[in-house]
């Protein structure tokens, strides 16, 4: 037979999760999870595709900033605008709670969300990664990507549930990963029915609805799916607390980390890192019985073919 997860190496990690998934979709058995219970979420940066040096959607941001400056000329003297112009990512990994909404809204409200998509799509299809030369859209993890179709052939209902833009993801996971857009789960901001150029449009605002990061992550699974989780796979402390909610309840439950550990072929970080920290869910992951998937160990490969 074909292997499912040709990506992954033999070992602890592969097996807890291959035992995990057979047993759910053993009728009978002790490890049975019935078809509608079968709910799996996934975190997406730094799970399903790299982090560093920042999460992309940040990189977007200061890429549209660039875009939009040469239209607004108060910009080149007015913070946050004025350090991004100036220093590019530096400046973005500096950024306070405050300055960062301002720059998202500036970058990503007052258009339809068609519109958004097109342009999402677009940079997507030409920005590369800073350190690797590569489009983001192909840092895609091999291995999580087989890891999904694995849990689809067994039953699962897969969902992503992402502290990043809720409507950025729609634009293209469906394309990169095969999820579609219904079933992204993300942070997002307001929306607003209305006319453009006499078409129905649905317009994207400047509103603050909900941060999907940390708590946010559970508020979102119940609002969306209204199941709690049977497996979920994260990476960092961010996602804690989807883990605990999903692993707390009754019945077969699966939580899953992925360590960064892998210098050479991806980034190697985890408790003092600004971007993606792992040190609560890392320390708490023994005792909860969560599996730590080592990068740089459990994984044949990490990038997929372009």
């Amino acid at each position: 037979m074909t292997d499912p997860l040709p990506s992954w190496r033999d070992g602890a990690a592969r097996q807890s999760i291959e035992a995990f998934v057979t047993a759910a979709a053993t009728e009978g058995g002790p490890g049975f999870i019935a078809p509608a219970e079968r709910i799996a979420v996934f975190d997406n940066d730094g799970t399903l595709w790299s982090e560093q040096p920042l999460y992309f959607q940040f990189l977007f941001a200061l890429d549209r900033v660039h875009a939009l400056a040469p239209t607004q000329p108060d910009w080149t003297t007015r913070d946050p605008f004025k350090s991004l112009l100036a220093e590019g990512p530096a400046a973005v990994a500096k950024l306070g709670m405050e300055d960062l909404l301002a720059v998202m809204n500036a970058t990503h409200s007052g258009m339809s969300t068609d519109a958004f998509g097109d342009i999402v799509r677009a940079w997507l299809s030409s920005a590369r990664h800073p350190h690797t030369g590569k489009r983001f859209d192909t840092m895609i993890f091999a291995p999580m990507v087989e890891l999904i179709r694995y849990l689809e052939g067994h039953g699962f209902r897969v969902f992503i549930v992402s502290g990043g833009g809720q409507e950025f993801l729609r634009a293209w996971v469906e394309r990169t990963y095969g999820i579609p857009p219904e079933r992204v789960i993300g942070s997002y901001a307001g929306l607003e029915y209305g006319a453009q150029d006499g078409q129905p449009v649905v317009m994207k605002t400047a509103q603050v609805g909900l941060v999907d990061d940390h708590a946010g992550k559970p508020v979102g699974i119940q609002r969306f799916i209204g199941r709690r989780p049977a497996f979920a796979f994260g990476n960092s402390d961010g996602d804690f607390e989807m883990l605990e909610w999903t692993t707390s309840a009754p019945g077969p439950r699966f939580a899953g980390l992925l360590h960064h550990t892998d210098g050479a072929r991806e980034f190697a970080y985890d408790r003092n890192a600004s971007i993606g920290k792992l040190d609560r869910a890392l320390d708490a992951a023994p005792a909860r019985g969560w599996t730590v998937v080592d990068m740089a160990r459990d994984w044949r490969v990490v990038y997929a073919p372009d």
